[in-house]
């Protein structure tokens, strides 16, 4: 049988999305699982790509994989190379302004444009309302005058950032990592203002009843990412250190930190 592989979460650019496609190429001939690279590519809508049957190596954010009524069977995660815990399969969401902003710290962005990705991602909307949760709570009031969204991509983030119809954006970590390693000109337009605590990383997933042999040779395969050396240059432009296994347990702390805001009355950043 043929299975679906998909990178789009992290196709952030033309040279992320060759390098995915390659690395795609090697798990297939080192596993033995016949895969196919897709493409659904943005406005279709993600939700239609995860629920595909015949997934096997495809990127799903953690949060929708945790929410979802019928679940994916988890293959491995991503260790990024500026993992906020080197050598772990987690990441960050980095909240960032124009670089010729006057916005020093995050506070000085309430009162202004806040922008979101879509509702149930976990970087550009559950680690950003966990993040404001804080000061939400000390304030007991919104923080922002206005809510911008959804902007479903990181690259409409910025783009939203760039065309100043937002202030402050959620930026998946390991995102922002690939799209600054291919475009050195976006590190003099935008700027770093904070980060959220870590979270396990989007997982590559496989169909619920996908074949346990399918799963456990793509497995060994993405094990063996780390330390092919015919892998070298595709970590570099990944920015990969490499693949772990993962368990759904570990996409628990999503759904505490939904619930912590929604306790809270913060259903909505903003």
């Amino acid at each position: 049988m043929r299975y679906a592989a998909n990178a789009r979460m992290y196709s952030v650019n033309p040279q992320a999305a060759a390098a995915w496609k390659e690395l795609f190429g090697w798990i297939a001939r080192e596993s033995g699982v016949d895969l196919e690279v897709v493409d659904h590519n943005f406005p279709l809508p993600l939700a239609e790509l995860w629920a595909r049957k015949d997934l096997a190596c495809t990127f799903m954010c953690g949060y929708p994989f945790m929410l979802t009524g019928q679940r994916q069977r988890p293959v491995a995660a991503p260790i990024p190379a500026n993992a906020p815990r080197k050598g772990q399969p987690v990441y960050a969401t980095r909240l960032v302004v124009r670089a010729g902003s006057d916005f020093r710290s995050l506070e000085d962005t309430f009162g202004g444009r806040l922008g979101y990705t879509v509702p149930d991602s976990h970087s550009g909307y559950n680690a950003l309302r966990h993040h404001l949760l804080p000061y939400y709570r000390d304030r007991k009031a919104r923080l922002y005058g206005d809510s911008v969204g959804p902007l479903t991509t990181p690259r409409r983030v910025i783009d939203a950032l760039l065309a100043d119809t937002i202030d402050v954006g959620p930026l998946d970590g390991y995102a922002l990592d690939l799209m600054l390693r291919h475009d050195e000109n976006l590190r003099s337009q935008i700027r770093i203002i904070a980060s959220t605590d870590p979270a396990p990383a989007p997982l590559l997933v496989a169909a619920a009843d996908c074949p346990d042999e399918a799963v456990a040779k793509l497995q060994s395969a993405l094990a063996r990412v780390a330390s092919a050396p015919e892998c070298a240059s595709l970590r570099d432009r990944l920015c990969l250190d490499g693949f772990a296994q993962v368990g759904a347990s570990a996409y628990e702390l999503m759904l505490q930190w939904e619930e912590e805001a929604r306790s809270a009355g913060y259903a909505e950043p903003g």
